[in-house]
């Protein structure tokens, strides 16, 4: 599992350096969005990876890769909303975004490395298309959990699903990164 922690790193540095520029760019937009509009980021990106899965075809241009990375991204941005709430101005401090961006990840890996424990990192074994329906599965769980003011009976909350699917979406660019590294001349 010492390579996947590795791995995991590395994936999350991609993603981190994405957020950062984004936020020098934009600023924290996202603060104004509630997280039900922040699934419904994800239900996008998931139906699109989804669609290109199934016919091949991308007539916007985004690679698998980058929806995986803007799950992983939008998944800590809901998590980010969950713990701050929204707001009707996006005027936070850089610092403090990141500083939750990265407790969001670490958290998100430690769970990671918990269940890949127990399960014996099954989804090494998994098509990216299969890891993809669970991804997809999460965020409409989701947003049922939503729809019902967030109250659930029996089941983990909004922030376990946030989690999954960011792990989820991680194991998938690890996938993807491996099939280069094997894909590349001698």
């Amino acid at each position: 599992m010492q390579k996947t922690s590795q791995q995991f790193d590395e994936v999350i540095s991609v993603c981190r350096e994405l957020f950062s520029n984004k936020l020098s760019d934009y600023g924290a937009s996202f603060r104004v969005l509630r997280t039900s509009s922040l699934t419904d980021q994800i239900f996008i990106k998931v139906k699109s990876l989804r669609n290109f899965q199934t016919t091949g075809i991308s007539k916007v241009g985004e690679s698998e890769e980058e929806n995986f990375i803007a799950i992983v991204n939008y998944s800590i941005i809901g998590l980010i909303q969950l713990e701050k709430g929204f707001a009707d101005d996006f005027k936070q401090d850089r610092n403090e975004i990141m500083k939750m961006y990265d407790q969001f990840a670490s958290e998100a890996k430690e769970l990671m490395l918990r269940k890949n424990h127990d399960y014996g990192e099954a989804w090494r074994e998994m098509r990216i298309s299969s890891i993809t329906d669970l991804i997809y599965q999460k965020v409409l769980r989701t947003k049922q959990i939503e729809d019902n003011s967030g109250t659930t009976l029996v089941s983990e909350g909004i922030d376990a699903n946030y989690f999954d699917m960011l792990n989820y979406a991680v194991f998938c660019l690890i996938k993807f990164s491996e099939e280069k590294k094997n894909s590349k001349p001698l």
